[in-house]
């Protein structure tokens, strides 16, 4: 047994961990390598968290390995390893091995008390580390009877909406039914275009938004690796509403979102940042395939766009509705197939040379810039994780990432009122913007999360 302890309203709260076992597919399979697609090529190699907590009763270990097995058979890929292919780029060996599960008890503590906002507290023991395969799971009971169910995979094979699937599909197998879709590893519709008929403006748009590593400039000084807070708040859903009423009724609620957390952005920049670079996620399933065929797509179909302003234009001149005008702009011209296949033609072009995105690293502002990056989790299945003894009390994404940038992420609560959570990993100093009174960003207390 392994003892970790987390620091719980001033107490500290012993885990102890049990030896971890490797859940296999329930059928054997045939061994063989997935390559990564040329957009998977375009995620550095990092670790993505979710947890869900259930209160009494909540679904047992055996429970969840039985159903995990069975998920496997069809989701195989996440019972593999990354490996290098000859020229040094990853790719998916499809071997069987299994997936990590790991036991954990905390036996002196009631759900109840965790301080689940406070990430770095009362979080970061329950989602595990992953140290070998594609995906790990932890499981760790409450001596309440309730349990939080923490896994976290690694970005370069999935994105947030392909792990949804699995966790969907993964839930379904454990209530004793089966996903009603299977997933689509077919490369064939994210391969390149040959000859590829790559055109001006869309050259212009990626070499905007991306950068071969070796020119790449260098990260700016920040001190959001080093001394990044890690929160969790919440979100009213008359906020989220007046928000988007302010930004203009034909603004999305993520596009005000964006704005006013660029607004925000702008109070926490120091004195040699004069630029803020926001950056958003944007998904291309339904760009480059308008009729559905990439709904069950398993694999990264994302590309990052962002706009850079002046800091001292935002806290003083421009309105709301102003910022989220721009930030329509420039997600709108990102939002096209044509832009995802030109992207997938920039990367063959250039492999095996890695790239990155240009808003890591404040986007054309540089070391002048803060840098901010807002993906949705909008699509988070939070209704639909239910293991056969009902749906999470909470759920959240675990994202601690060590890029230089802010990451934040909204997603729809738990408690299904329109309202949302919204995960944070930022400098001190936008935190405290974050949290002044009058926010719409509020503190994730225990009775918000467990009523």
């Amino acid at each position: 047994m392994v003892k970790e302890t987390n620091e719980v309203h001033g107490a500290e709260v012993t885990i102890l961990t049990s030896a971890t076992m490797t859940v296999a597919p329930a059928l054997p399979m045939q061994e063989h390598r997935l390559p990564l697609s040329n957009l998977d090529l375009l995620l550095p190699p990092i670790d993505v968290g979710v947890f869900f907590c259930y209160l009494q009763p909540a679904p047992t270990a055996a429970a969840l390995k039985e159903a995990l097995a069975k998920v496997l058979v069809t989701y195989y890929p996440l019972a593999g390893e990354v490996v290098a292919n000859a020229d040094g780029e990853p790719e998916v060996l499809c071997s069987g091995r299994g997936v990590d599960f790991t036991e954990a008890s905390a036996d002196d503590a009631e759900l109840r008390e965790l301080r689940l906002g406070m990430v770095d507290e009362g979080v970061e023991k329950l989602v595990p580390a992953k140290k070998a395969g594609v995906i790990c799971v932890q499981v760790t009971k409450f001596k309440c009877g309730g349990a939080v169910v923490g896994c976290t995979f690694d970005h370069r094979v999935c994105d947030a909406y392909s792990f949804n699937m699995f966790l969907v599909a993964w839930a379904a197998a454990a209530r004793g039914g089966s996903a009603a879709l299977a997933p689509s590893f077919r490369r064939s519709l994210v391969a390149p275009r040959d000859p590829s008929p790559r055109t001006h403006s869309t050259d212009a748009l990626i070499d905007r938004l991306f950068s071969p590593l070796s020119s790449a400039p260098p990260p700016p000084p920040s001190s959001v690796t080093a001394t990044a807070v890690n929160r969790i708040y919440h979100i009213s859903a008359a906020d989220v509403k007046e928000l988007q009423a302010r930004a203009g009724p034909t603004r999305t609620k993520l596009e005000a979102f964006t704005a006013h957390l660029w607004q925000l952005s702008s109070r926490a920049a120091s004195e040699r940042q004069s630029l803020c670079c926001m950056g958003m996620v944007v998904d291309g399933r339904g760009r480059m395939f308008p009729d559905g065929a990439m709904e069950t797509y398993f694999g990264n179909v994302l590309t990052i766009t962002y706009g850079v302003i002046g800091s001292g234009d935002l806290r003083r001149r421009m309105a709301l509705a102003d910022v989220a005008d721009d930030v329509h702009r420039w997600v709108r011209e990102a939002a096209t197939g044509e832009h995802f296949r030109g992207l997938v033609d920039w990367v063959e072009a250039l492999r095996p040379k890695p790239a990155a995105a240009r808003a890591y690293l404040g986007g054309t502002g540089g070391a002048e810039a803060t840098a901010c990056i807002v993906s949705s989790g909008m699509g988070f299945p939070v209704s639909e994780a239910n293991f056969g003894t009902g749906v999470p009390a909470f759920a959240s994404y675990h994202f601690p990432w060590p890029a230089g940038a802010a990451y934040v992420m909204p997603m729809p609560s738990a408690r299904a009122d329109g309202g949302w959570v919204v995960y944070v990993h930022a400098s001190p100093e936008l935190v405290k913007v974050m949290e002044e009174k009058h926010s719409i960003f509020k503190a994730l207390d225990n009775s918000y999360v467990f009523g």
